[in-house]
């Protein structure tokens, strides 16, 4: 599968809430795991949050968890549903995907979409 594609990025307020969508060239083969990361200036990409797609289960990093959400979007899409935005969420977040049953590492990505912005202020 080709390029992915964010969308939904944006700048808000603290305790806002933003939709991230990453949406595959194709249909996502039931094999995959998408994935989201973010970076924030001047730090490494850091794992968010993961979906095994052929069998619908999640999982995230500690400091987002039960704030954020991942979930299919149709055949072709992720979603990432974003609550309670903070300033430390601030970062460039990108979808990506891969085969490994819990990607985190970036090592593991096959493929990268663009990335999208996403600024909290305070």
């Amino acid at each position: 599968q080709g390029t992915l594609v964010e969308s939904g990025g944006g700048s808000v307020q603290a305790g806002d809430s933003l939709r991230l969508t990453c949406t595959a060239p194709g249909r996502i083969y039931s094999s995959s795991t998408m994935v989201w990361f973010r970076q924030a200036p001047g730090k490494e990409r850091q794992f968010v949050a993961g979906l095994r797609w052929g069998y619908q289960t999640t999982y995230y990093a500690d400091d987002v968890k039960g704030r954020f959400t991942i979930s299919r979007d149709g055949a072709s899409a992720v979603a990432l549903q974003m609550n309670n935005l903070t300033p430390e969420d601030t970062a460039v977040y990108y979808c990506a995907r891969g085969t490994v049953r819990t990607l985190t590492r970036t090592e593991d990505v096959i493929s990268w979409g663009q990335g999208t912005q996403v600024t909290v202020s305070s």
